[in-house]
């Protein structure tokens, strides 16, 4: 298995944490990278524009995923114009565990 870091390119977020995928060595093209990064973390295919290589290279084809080594930097780079839709972050009262009258009360 090939091990890379990946994210989503938000620069809007102060978070933006890499996750591990693993692509087995015998599949390593472009098409496999697209399709199991984003399956792991939750974006559909038709929305990505390009995959970078941190900090500076496009990946274009499969010779360029066969050249990657363990553990390399990865960023999906999104199509989508309005990137709020797609990672909103909850209101606090939309969170699981949010109790409005505990929220009203006061010291």
């Amino acid at each position: 298995e090939l091990v890379l870091k990946v994210r989503i390119k938000t620069p809007n977020l102060r978070e933006n944490d890499f996750i591990e995928i693993e692509l087995d060595r015998q599949e390593l093209t472009y098409k496999e990278l697209l399709r199991v990064s984003c399956h792991e973390l939750g974006v559909n295919p038709e929305h990505v524009q390009k995959i970078r290589k941190l900090p500076n290279t496009m990946l274009r084809k499969d010779k360029d995923v066969a050249r990657l080594q363990d553990f390399q930097e990865l960023e999906l780079v999104l199509t989508v114009s309005d990137k709020n839709l797609l990672f909103r972050v909850p209101t606090l009262s939309e969170q699981s565990g949010y109790n409005k009258k505990a929220s009203e009360l006061m010291y």
